[in-house]
């Protein structure tokens, strides 16, 4: 298992030369300072690449692009200053819902009821008693595991990937400690219960690939999760599949990982949909991935006084307001808006919790997405988030703080629901 501290990320590209890698008294100095064990994505010439993994070895390759890696202290402050790579410290990311559960107990046997309010809402239909769709799309939940025993889930899991245990991946694991994996997999897919009592989510038919790239505290790094991203574009190469990845997480700073594992994925033929992040109500606080121009952001949208008359959440984190009203996506923008507070959905021990955020609006617009790409698998990756687009035109949400006609930057297009 990868152990160790790993903190935030900062950009130090300086002119270095290779006396860190010395071999004699100084190689044997450094083999015994104490790993403090900083992460570092380390990038420059294929030369200079093949030495710096001899020297520090290697947590995840990506190749030419370069490799993450654990050093001390001492290693850290010599690769920014004495060498020639590119050094940029491991970004930290988190789930995106507002609160933790403040005791497992309080999960609820049975849902209170199979269709909760996202699903009516996002359905447009306030009298649904169940869901339908998404058959033979792959919906990749990176987060902190899902618990694929869950009676509303099993029948759906395809793969079951861990991340963050190994420099590649740890395949049938992703247990859920947390709940807050199993939580989003349940509002894209759950299937209503092989024992008829369960809740249902957006895309019932769907097939899901639990990638768990989080901890067991909710939180992880940007090697991981880039890893996990490009792992599932590979994986809808290869199988021919048309894919959808869902992330409820986020950083509020930008990530070279993430920001090329996304390029990468959207470049395949992947839809990537993410969370817009809980730092609202103020305007360009739009977390990433979510803020990426190849991610679709997902504000999240509350049930006022739960009479069908809907608005952005304060905490939902707000995109840039100089590019209201153009209709066009561009980095830091929100895109769409979904139900996102008060959210039911499975949880662990077969149960279920009501929790919000952000990262309960994300799943809603994955399943939304892959009913549409059910429909018509001959649709690109963009002509479906051109249709999500559209939808979010038709019901436009002027209540919440910067929701205004139109497009703007709290609720995007607008909230997009099935009809």
């Amino acid at each position: 298992m990868k152990t160790g501290k790993r903190i935030g990320m900062a950009m130090l590209c300086f002119g270095m030369s290779f006396s860190i890698f010395a071999n004699g008294a100084d190689a044997k100095q450094s083999e015994k300072v104490q790993k403090e064990d900083i992460r570092v994505y380390l990038k420059g010439s294929e030369n200079e690449i093949t030495q710096a993994k001899k020297k520090f070895g290697h947590e995840r390759s990506f190749g030419k692009e370069g490799f993450t890696a654990n050093v001390s202290s001492e290693e850290y402050d010599a690769l920014t200053k004495n060498g020639n790579l590119e050094v940029e410290k491991v970004n930290k990311y988190t789930t995106a819902q507002t609160v933790q559960p403040t005791s497992q107990a309080t999960t609820a046997a049975v849902p209170s009821a199979r269709t909760p309010w996202g699903i009516k809402a996002i359905y447009n239909d306030s009298s649904i008693t169940k869901t339908s769709g998404g058959d033979g799309i792959k919906i990749a939940v990176l987060d902190t595991g899902t618990t694929v025993s869950h009676t509303d889930l099993s029948a759906n899991v395809e793969q079951c990937k861990d991340f963050t245990t190994s420099s590649t991946y740890t395949n049938n694991s992703c247990t859920d400690r947390d709940g807050h994996g199993t939580h989003v997999s349940g509002t894209v897919l759950a299937n209503g219960g092989s024992d008829g009592l369960g809740v249902y989510g957006v895309a019932p038919e769907a097939e899901l690939w639990a990638y768990k790239v989080l901890g067991d505290d909710g939180s992880g790094y940007s090697d991981d999760i880039a890893a996990a991203i490009r792992h599932a574009a590979d994986q809808s190469v290869s199988t021919g599949s048309k894919t959808i990845i869902s992330m409820s997480l986020g950083s509020s700073r930008k990530d070279s990982l993430i920001s090329s594992a996304v390029d990468y994925a959207y470049g395949k033929g992947v839809l990537v949909i993410a969370a817009a992040g809980n730092s609202g109500y103020s305007a360009n606080t739009i977390g990433y991935p979510g803020a990426l121009p190849n991610a679709v952001a997902v504000a999240a949208l509350e049930n006022v006084q739960a009479n069908g008359t809907y608005r952005v959440a304060n905490y939902s984190s707000r995109g840039n307001p100089n590019t209201d009203g153009d209709y066009v996506i561009q980095e830091k923008d929100v895109e769409v808006s979904a139900p996102g507070s008060a959210i039911e959905s499975t949880w662990l021990n077969d149960g279920y919790n009501t929790i919000s955020g952000t990262s309960m609006a994300t799943p809603h617009v994955s399943g939304l997405a892959a009913k549409i790409w059910s429909s018509n698998k001959n649709l690109t990756n963009a002509q479906v988030r051109a249709q999500l687009q559209t939808k979010a035109k038709a019901y436009d949400i002027k209540g919440g703080y910067g929701a205004a006609t139109g497009d703007d930057y709290a609720s995007g297009f607008g909230f997009v629901r099935v009809k």
